[in-house]
């Protein structure tokens, strides 16, 4: 597997008889990381004031950050109508893109490799998200039933507002959001951008046929459903250029109710048809991760697709270092991406290589909106490790 991540940064993952990576950088000096293989997965943190990116973020990005390692933002909004939640960043307007400037540059001087998540929620979102109140848009007119919020804090239940089914004919103009949210992710200096797909968001609405019921070109047969995807796809490569580009799917996931009837044919479909874009990555979420934080034995398996794609595979779902070891080891996977252990160990790649004790990570302050608690204060290993 060899995967340009911008700005000439080429990872090539193979071993080195001492268990470390080369990694190739600009100046084509070769430096050594045993860490390669990790990548920051993308969490949701709600810490953007006003869907702003602020100053803290430097701190808590730049902890996380090793030379060669590839970290992928939280999702950002790509428009007003894209958030759902909180305070999250998104990256619509200039005071956005500006905002983010800092903070990809933080990583940058360590060394890291940055990569924006765009996202849209679709309905999954309230009036109150809304521009002017408006509905929240999908494919589907179908309401999400109130849910404990995906951030975990059971006392949490949302409530969503009756969507909007899109019309055909505004499908292009939510595409052109994505397409200028990768331009403004680059502009902010970010090596490339995350297409979310995955989660139940609106993406994943028009893939998943337990929630699209659509008439029209986008709806009905798996090719259709697939085709928004696949339409933003192919409007952000020509935007930024393919090996800019990676994208989030979770075809197994039932995340904000979004199943589907053949998870394993949509994921082998999307696969199949991203390999026509040359894309530098694909991020799958596990099978075994149906419902949030909750792994369970599954006879499913992401293999048929990694062996079809043609980029480099990245894994994501409940992993520890034995399990991402191991995945590696078998050629499961070229990445792997790492969440909560991440959040509550910004050393992880150092730990990992020590097989040194992980911090506990805390799920009460996954959310709220101190700059620093559950943020920016989980400690690193002591000196004398």
């Amino acid at each position: 597997m060899r995967g340009a991540f911008g700005h000439g940064v080429e990872i090539m993952a193979w071993q080195l008889p001492n268990g470390a990576y080369p990694i190739k950088v600009d100046s084509w000096e070769t430096i050594y990381l045993t860490a390669v293989r990790i990548v920051l997965a993308p969490l949701t943190r709600q810490r953007s004031y006003g869907n702003v990116p602020q100053p803290h973020a430097v701190l808590y990005y730049s902890q996380r950050t090793s030379k060669g390692g590839l970290l992928i933002a939280e999702a950002t909004g790509v428009s007003d109508t894209a958030q759902g939640y909180p305070d999250t960043p998104g990256i619509w307007t200039k005071e956005q893109v500006e905002a983010w400037k800092p903070i990809v540059d933080a990583v940058h001087e360590k060394g890291g490799i940055f990569f924006c998540q765009i996202w849209h929620v679709g309905r999954v979102s309230n009036y109150g998200f809304q521009p002017n109140g408006q509905a929240p848009i999908s494919c589907t007119d179908k309401s999400l039933t109130p849910q404990v919020r995906a951030d975990g804090v059971a006392v949490a239940v949302a409530e969503f507002s009756p969507p909007r089914r899109l019309e055909t004919e505004e499908i292009p103009s939510i595409i052109n959001d994505f397409r200028l949210a990768a331009r403004n992710a680059i502009e902010a200096g970010f090596d490339g951008v995350e297409i979310h797909g995955a989660h139940g968001y609106l993406i994943d609405q028009f893939m998943k046929d337990q929630v699209n019921d659509r008439t029209d070109k986008y709806g009905g047969s798996l090719e259709n459903r697939c085709r928004f995807a696949l339409e933003i796809v192919e409007a952000v490569v020509d935007e930024v250029g393919a090996d800019r580009v990676g994208i989030r799917l979770s075809p197994y996931a039932n995340y904000m109710k979004s199943g589907d009837s053949n998870p394993e044919a949509l994921g082998l479909y999307m696969v199949n048809s991203l390999n026509k874009f040359g894309i530098l990555y694909c991020h799958m979420v596990e099978p075994r991760m149906v419902n949030l934080g909750e792994k369970f034995v599954t006879p499913h398996s992401l293999l048929p697709m990694k062996n079809v794609f043609k980029g480099t595979f990245i894994v994501v779902g409940g992993y520890d270092r034995e399990e991402g070891n191991k995945a590696i080891a078998d050629g499961y996977a070229d990445l792997v991406a790492y969440g909560r252990l991440f959040l509550a160990n910004p050393d992880l790649p150092q730990r990992f290589e020590l097989d040194a004790p992980l911090n506990k990570y805390n799920r009460d302050t996954f959310y709220i909106s101190d700059p620093i608690v559950g943020y920016t204060d989980y400690p690193f290993l002591s000196s004398d490790v």
